[in-house]
């Protein structure tokens, strides 16, 4: 069996290591962030079972599989209250509450054992997970900015925001005036944060509001260049693997 693990936190991952191998289960790789596993996944073949931190140091596992179709059968590592891993017995083998327990961990894995080759063609429902990851009654997303400017505070609101963006490692928003502000936090971070209705995230680097879309055009390998009303500093291609849900999401 080819096993991984993705977690940010080395002791606890190394800890996961131990159990498994008590269970006679030998880790092929541990990997530690986003970044990692898709520089990983993109040159190795992709393992029989995966087991998978939710929060990772750079930003939320799911962006693995926004970025590239993993195949593997999937057992989540989580800390997240109960009332949400109802998401994750939909679209995983099981999940393990942090801190994992032996025993725990043997029903998972016998689970997974069973349910061989069935596990292999799981298919994990990002969209369905992130929805039931907060509960959509108590959920209210951002509704502007504020940015220090010297000795003053600027107030900007989502409706004014043309994109989100990373760049060297900092987020920016760039408005409708044509003007860029750094702001704390990741892309991931604000992703969650904002209407689905009214921004979209269509690769790694942007974040774009749907009335900021100028024109929509083919490109390469079966992507989508778009073009914004002001922002012109980079290209803003929506990746091939988000293209459908981009569709999905203007109509």
């Amino acid at each position: 069996m080819n096993v991984l693990i993705i977690e940010d936190e080395k002791p606890a991952a190394r800890r996961l290591n131990r159990m498994l191998a008590e269970l006679n289960i030998e880790v092929n790789t541990m990997l530690h962030s986003v970044e990692e596993a898709l520089n990983w996944f993109q040159t190795n073949e992709h393992p029989d079972l995966i087991f998978l931190d939710i929060q990772l140091s750079d930003g939320l596992s799911f962006e693995i599989f926004e970025e590239i179709p993993v195949k593997s059968a999937i057992i989540f590592t989580t800390a997240y209250d109960e009332y949400a891993l109802k998401a994750f017995k939909l679209n995983s083998i099981d999940y393990l509450l942090k801190p994992i327990d032996d025993e725990e961990l043997k029903v998972a894995v016998d689970k997974y054992k069973e349910q061989q080759p069935k596990s292999n063609n799981i298919q994990v429902d990002i969209n369905e997970i992130r929805k039931l990851l907060i509960n959509p009654i108590d959920r209210k997303y951002k509704k502007r900015f504020t940015i220090k400017i010297g000795q003053h505070i600027k107030i900007i609101h989502t409706d004014n925001i043309e994109c989100l963006y990373s760049e060297n490692k900092a987020t920016y928003i760039h408005t409708n005036e044509n003007r860029n502000y750094l702001i704390d936090h990741s892309l991931e971070h604000w992703y969650d944060h904002l209407d689905p209705e009214q921004f979209f995230r269509v690769n790694r680097t942007f974040i774009v509001h749907i009335n900021a879309i100028k024109d929509i055009i083919s490109y390469t390998n079966s992507r989508l260049k778009l073009v914004l009303y002001s922002f012109t500093d980079q290209e803003i291609i929506v990746s091939r693997e988000r293209v459908k849900d981009f569709k999905n999401w203007i109509d």
